[in-house]
């Protein structure tokens, strides 16, 4: 499925305009300062980095409970309560673990897994067990390579000898081997996840919310450098929304149970990334919490015939608006676009879903060895690597190897798929009824819902049960932008009463809750599916995440207005000059140098694109 050259905007389904205006050229993103992105809150609040200072709040976390036990230490009562919960066999494997723990020396502890259990309610009594009676191990689930059975694994926690037991940053001890489960069958060298401090004062939130700036790097892979540093996965991180990789871009994150001055000693070893903006807060963060994001854009080298033209086009965008089309950079960038990875990932074509992903195909290639490739992986290939890291374990399983991939990333495929959907079927509304007018079948928010109101999209199951499961939900997912709101489709009634404009029109990202207009545009919808091998109305496989039918789906609106709208024109003689101010500059009253042959545009976009 390879392709020569990437994706086209005709090919997206962008092929329509608002209106029609002469326009301009320009060059956009010749600097990464040259689009900005400040995320905006649900309450209206700007992300902006202000401050590295820390929160009044002191969290002062006592590690004595983390503590390895004392060789006389008796823990034949708590043996005994875990004898009846887990039985003999796994109480055996938590003594060994225990007297090895207890005897000290330089010999680092390994893992012990318990034995498979299928009851989820069962396990979560298992990682409660051990938060009481045996504070210094920590807990987390594992899971077998025939994706089915689970297993718990345990281990010392890191603050017990100093962290030598294969805990926190180093995660590689392999698991111990038990009766009848070959430790190669067991997905035990997944990274320990661990889920912050378990001693934590009760006056202060247990999340710490924190801006995250950066500058060349998309969100997943920022959290994945500072995650690493942190001894966490990247999942132990919320946020609201991913960012543009080339830009400087400015969100809200949520990490659970980790103390601001952890997290503030991270500046000055990071490079592209800083934090600030510290408090606690009670609840995380989850995909979809935002209102939108403030773009500052700039355009260099504007080509026009007259200035008066370039005036008309911004000043047009800014009064009329535009089609809420999603961009390019939503389709990727590689010689597979991800609608088409996201289209096989629907079918059930696992394999042909992992070719797709250019890189995987094209560094195994190259070095015929996964060792080699891995070597040679770039950083921020983070789902790539996922995948050769999985198959290095698991040959063959490429169902796995997908589900490797961190799930906010994994799950941007069929993402990327409905937007393909709700683009091309965009573009047909406008070519078909035109901008001006409702007419009858139209999809519109209903009045009675305020969009500001709506309820987030949960797109499928949490993953599992983990320690600390009381506390942290850190799986709930939601659609990046679109959220389930109360819609209606527009008859001959609401017509007469003229109750509703084309900005209230709004199409669906297909779901098993979203409604398809009633109108000749639903069928573009089925059809371009069907062209792909996909049906919107039921599920190729039995692998949930993967299936349409099992996301609830959302909508879009499908004419957008700039909010806050401004542009300015200026003129430049230096191309290595930041236009625009970064929230970094400001903080370091590095003001930018004067500009020329520019355009400078600053607005506020409800949905972001």
């Amino acid at each position: 499925m390879a392709r020569s050259t990437s994706l086209s905007e005709a090919e997206a389904g962008i092929t329509c305009y608002a209106f029609s205006l002469p326009g301009f050229r320009g060059v956009l993103k010749h600097r990464y300062s040259d689009f900005i992105v400040h995320e905006v809150a649900r309450d209206g609040s700007v992300a902006r980095l202000t401050s590295f200072d820390l929160p009044d709040e002191c969290v002062d976390v006592n590690e004595e409970d983390k503590a390895a036990p004392s060789a006389d230490a008796d823990h034949s009562q708590a043996l005994e309560s875990f004898r009846a919960l887990c039985g003999d066999a796994d109480c055996d494997a938590l003594k060994g673990l225990l007297e090895k723990a207890s005897a000290g020396g330089e010999t680092d502890v390994s893992p012990v897994i318990l034995s498979p259990d299928a009851d989820k309610a069962h396990r979560s009594d298992v990682h409660n067990f051990f938060k009481r009676s045996f504070k210094f191990l920590v807990t987390d689930t594992v899971e077998h390579n025939d994706g089915v059975q689970r297993c718990i694994r345990v281990r010392l926690g890191s603050g017990a000898r100093g962290g030598r037991s294969g805990g926190g940053r180093s995660g590689g001890g392999r698991g111990r081997k038990r009766k009848n489960m070959g430790s190669s069958d067991w997905r035990d060298d997944r990274p320990f996840d661990s889920r912050g401090s378990t001693s934590w004062p009760n006056h202060v939130g247990k999340f710490l919310r924190f801006y995250l700036c950066k500058e060349n790097k998309d969100t997943q892979e920022a959290l994945g450098v500072i995650g690493k540093m942190l001894g966490l996965q990247s999942r132990s991180f919320g946020f609201a929304g991913t960012k543009d990789k080339r830009a400087v871009t400015t969100q809200q994150v949520t990490v659970f149970k980790v103390s601001a001055n952890r997290l503030a000693a991270l500046n000055n070893r990071l490079f592209g990334i800083k934090v600030g903006n510290f408090s606690y807060v009670k609840e995380g963060l989850v995909l979809g919490q935002l209102m939108g994001n403030r773009f500052t854009i700039t355009l260099r080298g504007v080509v026009a015939e007259s200035e008066d033209i370039i005036k008309a086009a911004v000043e047009g965008l800014g009064k009329n608006g535009f089609i809420n089309y999603y961009g390019l950079q939503r389709f990727g960038s590689g010689s597979v676009p991800t609608h088409l990875v996201g289209a096989a990932l629907l079918r059930g074509e696992w394999k042909s879903a992992r070719d797709d992903i250019r890189e995987v195909r094209e560094h195994y290639k190259e070095h015929d060895n996964i060792d080699m490739a891995l070597r040679n992986f770039p950083r921020h290939l983070v789902a790539e690597k996922a995948i050769l890291q999985c198959l290095k374990k698991c040959p063959g399983n490429y169902l796995q190897a997908l589900k490797s991939i961190p799930r906010t990333l994994r799950m941007m495929y069929v993402h990327s798929y409905q937007s393909y959907l709700w683009n091309h079927a965009a573009s047909a509304r406008v070519e078909k009824y035109g901008i001006s007018q409702v007419v009858e079948g139209d999809l519109v928010y209903t009045k009675e819902t305020p969009p500001g109101e709506a309820t987030s999209v949960d797109t499928s199951e949490p993953y599992d049960d983990q320690i600390n499961s009381s506390d942290i939900d850190l799986c709930s997912e939601t659609l990046p932008e679109e959220t389930i709101q109360s819609v209606k489709i527009v008859d001959s009634k609401d017509l007469l009463k003229r109750v509703y404009s084309f900005e209230d029109v709004v199409l669906p990202l297909p779901g098993s809750q979203a409604l398809f207009p009633g109108n000749k545009i639903a069928e573009i919808y089925h059809e371009m599916a069907k062209k792909d091998g996909i049906s919107l109305a039921e599920n190729a496989h039995g692998v949930k995440e993967f299936s349409i039918t099992s996301m609830k789906g959302g909508y879009r609106r499908v004419f957008q207005r700039p909010i806050d709208f401004e542009w300015e024109l200026m003129t430049y003689t230096d191309d290595t000059a930041s236009l625009a101010e970064t929230d970094l500059d400001i903080l370091s009253r590095n003001k930018p140098t004067e500009a020329k042959e520019g355009v400078a545009e600053d607005f506020n976009l409800v949905k972001n694109g």
